[in-house]
């Protein structure tokens, strides 16, 4: 099981709040969160309530000061990870609604445009496993979690103006 203890200011100051599974909105507990500590576990974090907005994948550290790491803002929610042990597999398809061309996948991809000649991807069926979806080639730029499930839209998840050029296995080591 993770655990993630978030913190009102920098450098681990000011109120605190412990969080051991997903939270939805920190605003009862913190009026703001500017740094943290994963004890244990992977997370990924948002910017905005509700799992929205910009995400960014913690595992275990210390993250004093979140501007440091190019975050701009509070992060509002977090998603805890749970360890995967077996297999990955995840089909991305070029077009909404599972169209246009379809690769299936089982591990990393640093650029599907070199790999499959994909220029876009924009909707996916995660079949095994839990994977992080990045905007550049070379896991680079914004990034998106996604769990096993289909994925039908990205547009509609609020991802209208992204393309999704690289992905990676969230493997078992966090």
């Amino acid at each position: 099981m993770g655990r993630i203890t978030f913190y009102e200011d920098r450098n681990f100051g000011g109120r605190s709040y412990d969080c051991s599974s997903d939270c939805a909105d920190f605003s009862p507990y913190l009026s703001r969160c500017n740094s943290c500590r994963v004890e244990s576990g992977c997370f990924m974090v948002y910017d905005r309530p509700n799992y929205m907005g910009n995400q960014y994948f913690m595992r275990r550290g210390e993250y004093s000061d979140y501007s440091r790491m190019g975050m701009f803002e509070n992060i509002r929610s977090c998603r805890m990870i749970p360890m995967h042990r077996g297999q990955f597999r995840m089909r991305i398809y070029e077009r909404e609604q599972f169209g246009g061309q379809m690769n299936e996948m089982m591990d990393d991809c640093d650029s599907i445009m070199d790999r499959y000649r994909m220029s876009d991807c924009q909707s996916c069926n995660v079949m095994d496993g839990h994977w992080l979806m990045y905007e550049q080639p070379h896991y680079r730029g914004r990034m998106m979690y996604m769990r096993p499930g289909e994925y039908r839209s990205f547009r509609d998840m609020g991802y209208s103006n992204m393309r999704w050029m690289s992905m990676r296995r969230i493997m078992d080591s966090c």
